[in-house]
Order: C-alpha cells, then structure tokens, then sequence
C-alpha cells in the first residue's frame, strides 16, 4: 500500500498531524503507508455552500475584486483553509468505514484557489493497538496536482 512522493513540482498547500481511532485492524495499514485522493477541483458552488454552513463569509472567499485588491491573493478568490482540510477525514473514512478523526493540526503554507485541482495524502505514522482499537497518527499533505500535457 506504500505510494510514491507526490510529483515534485507539486508545491504543498496544507499540512497537519491527525489522529483517528478504528476498530479496524493494525494489519490493514502500517506505519510509512500512505492514501491518496483523487484530484479534487474546488468550484464557486463549493466555497458557497461551505460559506453558507459555516458562516464564514470572509469576502476573501467570496469576492474576487476583494481578495485580489484588499487580500493581496494574485489569483482571486481562495478556498477556506477547513474546506479543504476536509479532505483528510473523508479520505481516512473511504478506507476505513467508522474510523473516528480526533484531532488535527493545521499549517496552511499557501492559498488554494477556487477552480484549483488538488490531491490530499495521508501516511500513517505511527499505530497504537489497544484491544480491538487502534490509534493511527498520520501526516497528512495537500498539493496541488500538477498535470503535463
């Protein structure tokens, strides 16, 4: 199950330790293993319905004159920072239903744009069994994918 390092050029958007717990067993998964996502594009329809939820209407996320002028954001209007985040417990629940996501840390390193394709990565780190439970810390990265052609 170990992957490949994402394509070099892919500069890093997101990075953060999580911790999830599942009754899944340590065998399906070891630590230096490695999930990866699918590209994923953040749309306009996205960024708003997760405003809409979330309350946060920063117009940073939401204005594209506003972010490019006032925001300092060249390319306009970015993602929130949690949307994207999002990505890490969807991506540990596809793979192991019931898995329970306990905590994270974030670094948001540069801005995800809407309209931005990106490809999430976790990696285990490190897996505690206790009993029929085990804990599994991770690494986990978002990128944007680089695509040739």
């Amino acid at each position: 199950m170990r992957l490949g390092h994402l394509a070099r050029a892919a500069p890093l958007l997101v990075r953060t330790a999580a911790t999830a717990a599942t009754a899944y067993p340590a065998a399906a998964l070891k630590a230096g293993d490695a999930l990866r996502s699918r590209r994923r594009r953040f749309t306009e329809d996205d960024v708003a319905a997760y405003a809409g939820v979330s309350g946060d209407r920063n117009p940073v996320h939401l204005d594209d004159a506003f972010a490019r002028g006032t925001g300092g954001f060249q390319r306009g209007r970015v993602v929130h920072g949690m949307l994207v985040a999002s990505l890490f417990p969807a991506l540990i629940a596809a793979h192991f239903p019931g898995a329970v996501y306990a905590s994270q840390s974030l670094k948001f390193a540069a801005p995800v744009y809407v309209g931005d394709e990106v490809v999430a990565q976790v990696q285990a780190l490190q897996i505690n069994a206790a009993g029929a439970r085990h804990m599994y810390y991770y690494l986990c990265q978002v990128r944007h994918q680089v695509l040739h052609g």
